[in-house]
Formats: C-alpha cells, structure tokens, sequence
C-alpha cells in the first residue's frame, strides 16, 4: 500500500513546506502561495487497517479502545463481548451475572492521546511483510509490546499528522449495514447471516447462562430451544409482506419488494442504502408487535441513535448525550443477544458519536459518494483481461467528453439536463398567493365547482395572502362595529362577505386611480372561474405530488402531506386533488384538496418517536385546501401493531432542497427531521431479570445431525473465557472480519449502480 501512496505523499508534503503558485483575481498580482493539508482519509474497516497500521483483527481490533478493546474467546472466533466495562464504577450492572456470567470490575477504557499512540508506534518493529526465510518461511509474531500495531503509516512522515486526532474516519455507511444485516439475518433466523447458529448455544452453555436456550438432547436428537430474539415462521412472513407492502416517495429509495425471497422467508441482496432505509424507518415499524417489549424497545433505541447520527444538522450535546446512552444500549443488546452477535462492527458503533464531535456531520465523511464513483469506474470496463487499461481508457475518453460538453449551450448534456422532478423557473409576482405554481403531469382535465366550494377556495386563497394582511383586519374591526358580539360569529360572517367586500373596496380605489392597486391585486379581487382545471400529479419545488386515486396503482407514494398549524400540532392528509384556479390577465393559483385525518389524542399516538395516526377517520370537511406551496410531504407505512386502519407517518427531507431564511441562516426546520435534537434518545432500562429468551409459540427445533451427548460437540477452547490480558496473540488466530465481508460486503453487494441515483437518497434523508 505504502508504494502507491509514495507519489500523494510527496507532493502532500510539497504543498504544505513550499506550497504552489496559484492563480486569484482578488490578489493584486494575481497569484498567491496556496498550501494544502491532509485532513483525514475516509474508507472501510479493512482499508482503514492497511492506511492506519493498526490491524483491524483479533483481541484489540478497535482502534479507538487500543489495547482495552473489550473482547472474548468464543468457539471459532473473538466476540467483542462486555460493554458494561464503559458504565460507571457504581453501576448495577456490573453485578449481574446473566450478561457473562461473572461481574465486572474493570475500569472503562483509557483514553489514548496522540503523544500515547506515538509512543505505541516507537515499539513496532521495522520487518519485511509477508513469509520470508529471515522468519523461518513464516509471518514475522508480533511482539505483545506491538500491540495490533503491525507498521507505522507512511502518513506519519507528513509533519502535521501526528498531531491529528482524527486521522482515518470509521465509515457509517458500511458499519450501519453491516449493523442491519446482523439485526435483520438473526431475526429472521436467516441460515446464511444469524448470528444464532448451534455453536452460538454451546458458547452460552460454557459461559453457564441463558439455561432456558441450551441444547439438549432428546433421544438421539440434539434440540436447539427457539429464542425469542428471532421470529417464528408465521413472523416471518409478516414481516417480510410487511417490507413488501411499503411505498416510498418517488426519488426515496429502491423498491424493497424486489429483495423479499419467493417464500417471504428472508430479505436478500440488500445494498447499503437499503439497510440505511430499513434501519432508520421500517425496522422499528416492523418488529413492534414480532418480538417482545424488551426486544423492540432495544431495536428502537439503536435505530433512533443512527437517525439521530445521520441528521442534516448534529448538535454536539445530542451526540454528547448519545454517547452515553448507547453504553446502556449495548448492555441491553448483550442482555438479549448471545456474545457471537457481537462483531466488530458492533462495537465500533460506540465510537460514532466521538467521531461525530471531532469531525462534523457524517455525509462529508461516509463511503456513499467514493462507492457510486468506483462502481462508474468499473463500469468502464470493455475487456475483462485488462480492466485497469479498460479504465485508464474510458476515464480519458469520459474526461475529453466533458470538456466539449461544456461548450454544447444548444445540446441537452447530463450538465445541463433538468433533473427529473425540476419544475422549471416561475416568475416572480407582487402577490405570494401568485407564486404557488408547479409544473402539471399528466391529462388535463375540468372540474365545475358548486358555489359552496369555490368561496371556500377563494376566501383560502384570500386569507393565505401576507400581502392582504391590512384589508383582512380592516374589515374585521368593521364587522365588530356593526355587529354585536355574542349575537353572530364575526369569524364566520368574516370568511363568508370578505371576498365580496374586498371585490367592492378594490374596485372603488381603482376608479380613484390608487397607486397601491396593482394589476395583480385587482385580479385577486375578482372571482376566479366557475370551471378549473385539474390534474392527476405536479411537481412542486422539486417534489412530485400525486393524487391518491392514481397513487394507489403505482409503486410510489406521493400522495402524503403535512401542514404545521399555528402552535407544535401537526396535520396530515391525503391529496385528493390537485386544482388551478384561474384569474384575470392570465394569473393563477394551485391549490390542493386535502382529505385531512383525525389528530387528537385519541386517534394519534407517538410512542418511542414513532408516529402513529389513525386514516380511517376524517376531519376538518369545511377546510380541505391548502396552496401547494404550503405542502410538505410525508408517507405512510402501514403499522401491523395497532391494526389494519393505523399507518406510521414518515416525514421526507428531499435531495438538494433547502429552507434558507431571509438572512440567509439555515432554518432547522422540526417538521423535516432534520436536526438531531429531533430526536429523543432515551433508553429504558426496564427489569433484566425478567428477560425471557424462550420463545413460547415453539419451543424446541430439532438439527439435523443427530448426536449421542450434546457436550461431545463443544469445542474445548482452553481460551474461551479468557480475555484479552490472558491470551497469547498472534496475526492468524482470529478471523473476525470473516462477519462482515461475507458475501463480499465491500464488493459487488455495496456499490450501488449510477441508475440507482435517481432514485437512492444518501444524505440525512432520510435521511430522512
């Protein structure tokens, strides 16, 4: 690795003593010293052993915990087992012996300075890699003063780096799949990825806990009890239809129906930002009523703290918070997992929120953007003999394109293509109400409106004007002179005779030539047409809008919406329609007929911050309209817990949209999710001891093989509850990276195809 990295090195180092010439207009001369600095590198798990030198297998593979890295020898590989090591001295915890099976008295791990791994770095030993004949033909033992480290990185002969504490970023793409594989592949007892396998039982009968889940015989049969950390067959299927069933917004994510097996038994060929979505939205949904409390109550904790981590804006008291939290988050998982559960991957959560403090949001620093550009490098591959001239060649070829490209004005390019849900520029107008444009799809067709409905338009339309702020109080102090309170409802006379009153008041300060009166606000005044026009679906500030009748014959969902009222309340609906309504001199405005559903207490709940809302009820019939600039888009997902009329409200944050402000700050918008802080991350610690992990709807499963004595296949591993302090390490004695490469993780499963972008979100969507 250091050989390829020799050239990038010399000139990092170039730029940072000398630095270079650089051409800038806003210089007086024109040119100025620009110097450069290495920042930190971004890459997965085993990449990041070979650039940092720290092997990222064995006792001490966490980087972070260094040589305290928690860990245990289970029956063919290193469990990194005993996160209550993190709690408090005091904890409770500590004592309970149905984790491990015995208390826990270390201290929490230390925390290594940059002058402390330099001194780690002046032990390791200078040696040839791979077998030599100095090492009698075999890999060189590393020493125990060694540690994991196995070279020094060649980034240390930049001058600045040693002083760098985040040198090389642990990737929450990968970690958050691998993460979901191992929740998702125990569950639903998948053969190829649970982590629930005969040996994970026999590690529990030598630690001597969890009774209730060892093997046993009967007759000449070797029993596995059904843990209640996995789904029954019947769950399974539910689960699986449930993924199924799901919907997204159109630009969302991939359509997960394709990845259900034939016989809804599992979930197959997952890419990456298909556990990104399934973590964060659909597994907390899903498994509510599939598992017990305990269980799900854990998985939801997790789910909120990788939602939390992927906001579009992390504060640094929440991810101070979030630290602590997922201490008690992995006990609880320890609590109900066995330690074979417990890979790498596992642990290194604990670090993301460290990580996240010292280095900012987690879209600047995941393998999203670096996978989607190797898989279009490898799609230039024409000659599987050659592949790297394959791509030297395509690159060149794909570089020179670009270039003319960009002299093409009157040629479509992918630089000037409008994007798919781009509804082109709308003038500006004097009046807002006339800036609610979008850009219909589909049929045009006509609808007459009975008068009822048209005032009811109108007066919206009237009433949602910033600009007719002045005639709206001016003609109700009018009706508060001329009526008598108590006697009439001056709201509802209001909503009723503003539009005629405000026709006649307009039209009067035009006869006098009012310079105030403008063209556009003497068309608001008078009535639109008796007949508008209608459409099947828009695009509105870059989001596709459909109406829920054609909604329900597509494999998208777009007909979900959110409006904030006056205080917090939310309100949610379906679109029913999508309606322009025409004015003098050729303005317009869209509005949207909402069906609105009940959100009371008594027909929606939030629990564990998951949304629940009850759609068979309707409210709010006398105000169905709102702008269509006013719209915010959610979706449903069914929720199989309360029943078949209840669906769980997920809201969107789109691709390249952004609230800005007047003063040009972002506005932290709560009804988009977008801020950590919109997340409450509260861990119930609930009563371990009442934890049963027998399933109850079945409770043995036979395996195949039979046996004699079920303790003839236990391994005698004379290190199995031995850790780290207590065993001789060496480089070939654990595979633990074996979890979470299989399948090629890194590969072919984790790339996703440049026609997936139009419709993959990676960044807080999500981020969502």
């Amino acid at each position: 690795m250091d050989v390829f990295l020799r050239p990038l090195i010399d000139e990092l180092k170039e730029l940072w003593v000398h630095g270079l010439d650089t051409r800038d207009a806003a210089y007086e001369n024109g040119v100025f010293r620009m110097r450069a600095t290495l920042l930190w590198t971004v890459n997965d798990f085993p990449a990041r052993s070979s650039l940092s030198g720290w092997s990222g297998q064995g006792y001490r593979a966490c980087p972070t915990c260094n040589e305290d890295t928690p860990s245990m020898r289970v029956i063919g590989k290193t469990a990194y087992f005993g996160h209550r090591r993190f709690l408090p001295t005091n904890h409770h915890w500590r004592s309970n012996l149905q984790f491990d099976g015995r208390t826990e008295r270390k201290r929490p791990p230390r925390r290594f300075s940059t002058t402390d791994i330099l001194e780690q770095l002046r032990r390791v030993k200078t040696g040839i890699p791979g077998k030599h004949p100095n090492y009698g033909g075999v890999k060189r033992k590393r020493g125990d003063e060694e540690l994991n480290w196995w070279k020094k990185s060649i980034f240390y002969e930049l001058p600045y780096w040693a002083d760098i504490e985040l040198k090389h970023n642990l990737d929450v793409m990968h970690i958050e799949k691998n993460v979901c594989d191992s929740l998702l592949g125990t569950l639903l007892a998948d053969p190829h990825k649970s982590k629930d396998t005969d040996n994970t039982r026999r590690d529990l009968a030598k630690l001597g806990i969890r009774q209730e889940l060892h093997l046993f015989e009967d007759g000449n049969k070797l029993m596995k009890p059904a843990a209640d950390y996995t789904f029954s067959e019947a769950n399974r299927r539910k689960f699986c239809r449930f993924i199924r069933s799901v919907k997204f917004p159109d630009g969302f994510a991939s359509n997960l129906s394709k990845n259900i097996a034939q016989n809804d038994s599992r979930l197959l060929g997952l890419k990456s930002h298909d556990c990104h979505v399934i973590m964060q939205r659909l597994l907390p949904v899903g498994c509510r009523s599939l598992v017990s409390k305990n269980i799900w109550s854990t998985i939801v904790e997790l789910c909120t703290f990788f939602k939390q981590l992927c906001a579009s804006t992390v504060n640094v008291s929440d991810m101070v918070e979030a630290q602590k939290q997922l201490v008690l988050i992995l006990c609880k998982l320890e609590r109900i997992f066995p330690p074979t559960y417990f890979d790498i991957m596992i642990h290194l959560v604990l670090h993301l929120p460290e990580e996240a403090i010292l280095g900012g949001l987690v879209h600047m620093r995941w393998m999203y953007p670096f996978e989607r550009y190797l898989k279009r490098l490898k799609d230039y591959v024409r000659n599987a003999t050659k592949p790297e001239g394959s791509i030297a060649k395509g690159y060149v070829v794909d570089e020179a394109l670009t270039f003319c490209s960009r002299y093409f004005d009157d040629v479509e390019t992918r630089f000037n293509r409008p994007d798919r849900n781009d509804d082109g520029i709308h003038p500006t107008r004097q009046l807002s109400v006339f800036e609610s444009q979008c850009k219909p799809l589909g049929k045009q067709s006509y609808v007459e409106l009975d008068n009822d409905a048209r005032d009811k338009a109108e007066f919206y339309i009237l009433n949602n004007s910033p600009e007719l702020e002045p005639y709206l109080n001016e003609h109700k102090q009018e009706l508060q002179v001329r009526l008598r309170e108590g006697c009439y409802n001056i709201n509802e006379v209001h909503r009723t005779e503003f539009a005629a009153w405000f026709f006649e008041k307009i039209y009067a300060m035009h006869r006098m030539q009012a310079p105030e009166v403008t063209t556009e606000l003497l068309s608001l005044s008078s009535k639109t047409n008796m007949v508008v026009s209608s459409y099947p679906a828009c695009i509105v500030n870059g989001v596709r809008f459909v109406t829920h009748e054609h909604d329900v014959r597509l494999r998208t969902q777009n007909s979900g919406v959110s409006v904030p009222g006056t205080g917090q309340e939310m309100f949610y609906g379906q679109l029913q329609e999508i309606l322009e309504f025409s004015y003098l001199n050729g303005f317009s405005v869209v509005l949207f007929r909402y069906k609105w559903f009940k959100c009371d207490s008594k027909h929606m709940v939030t629990e564990n911050n998951i949304t629940s809302i009850d759609i068979n009820g309707e409210a709010y019939k006398d105000d169905q309209f709102i702008l269509a600039s006013q719209a915010k888009q959610v979706f449903y997902v069914a929720d199989p817990s309360r029943g078949p009329n209840w669906c769980v409200v997920q809201h969107v944050k789109h691709r390249s949209i952004w609230d800005i402000t007047d003063d040009g700050l972002s506005d932290i918008d709560l009804l988009q999710y977008n801020s950590s802080s919109n997340f409450t991350l509260f861990v119930d610690l609930g009563n371990l001891q009442e934890i049963n992990l027998l399933r109850r709807d079945q409770d043995v499963i036979p395996i195949v093989q039979p046996v004699t004595n079920a303790s003839q296949h236990v391994t005698d591993d004379s290190s199995f509850l031995n850790d780290v302090d207590e065993v001789e390490l060496s480089d070939e004695e654990d595979e633990s990276v074996e979890e979470y490469a299989d399948e090629e993780t890194y590969a072919e499963n984790d790339i996703d195809t440049e026609e997936d972008d139009d419709d993959r979100s990676y960044h807080a969507s999500d981020s969502d």
